[in-house]
């Protein structure tokens, strides 16, 4: 919790001083939070161990999940914490379902 809070000023820091031209200062600071949230959320959820490989931004509100999970239920669970957290307008989930090895025919 304790990187949490020394992560977000910086982060809030970055977001103000960024290049975005399409949001307001205060829409920078919210999607800053938003994308915070989801990610400390991710993390602290010990099911998904894919959670290093997540990427989260948010824009407007519209949070978009890109990376790779280990199954179908990883990437639900990903997007159902995504869509849980408050101020979340929408979520695109781009993740991908890796390819098991084990289901790799060996020759």
């Amino acid at each position: 919790m304790l990187g949490v809070k020394i992560l977000l000023p910086v982060l809030l820091a970055a977001a103000l001083f960024g290049c975005r031209t399409n949001s307001s200062p205060e829409q920078q600071v919210r999607d800053l939070k938003i994308t915070t949230d989801v990610k400390a959320k991710l993390a602290s959820d010990e099911g998904l161990s894919t959670v290093p490989n997540i990427s989260v931004n948010s824009t407007n509100g519209v949070v978009t999940l890109s990376g790779q999970v280990d199954s179908d239920a990883a990437k639900a669970k990903a997007e159902s914490i995504a869509r849980s957290v408050p101020n979340v307008a929408r979520v695109v989930d781009n993740l991908q379902v890796a390819a098991n090895a084990s289901h790799r025919s060996s020759s």
